[in-house]
């Protein structure tokens, strides 16, 4: 079993950053890829990026590329998620994901909510315009 933290979401302006963060307990990274989602109200729980436990594989959608960088820490059971530039769109509630299954850019089975198998509580993050 695994649980899952977010943390460092809050109220910002468009242009500013946010660092996210997604703790791990009860077992460690090694093994499970990880990825961040995010869900605006009203709509579907959206992909955002995911990266592998090694940290040599990362994916992310295209709305947020060369925006957003999302890395790992083993040593500290820990994901990040650093928003740079954010805009009022990226308004949502963002939650980390663990998968026990590999993410590989065949198929983009890793963009849906069904391929991982653990969920953070999500943290709300607020872009104003």
């Amino acid at each position: 079993q695994v649980q899952l933290v977010e943390s460092g979401g809050g109220l910002v302006q468009a242009g500013d950053s946010l660092r996210l963060s997604c703790a791990a307990s009860g077992r460690t990274f090694s093994g499970y890829d990880m990825g961040w989602f995010r869900q605006a109200p009203g709509k579907e729980r959206e992909f955002v990026a995911a990266i592998n436990w090694s940290g040599d594989r990362i994916f992310y959608v295209k709305s947020v590329n060369g925006r957003f960088t999302i890395s790992i820490d083993n040593a500290k059971n820990t994901v990040f998620l650093q928003m740079n530039s954010l805009k009022p769109e990226d308004t949502a509630v963002y939650y980390c994901a663990a998968t026990q299954r590999p993410i590989i850019s065949g198929g983009r089975s890793y963009v849906s909510p069904s391929f991982y198998d653990y969920w953070g509580q999500g943290t709300q993050v607020t872009v104003s315009s």
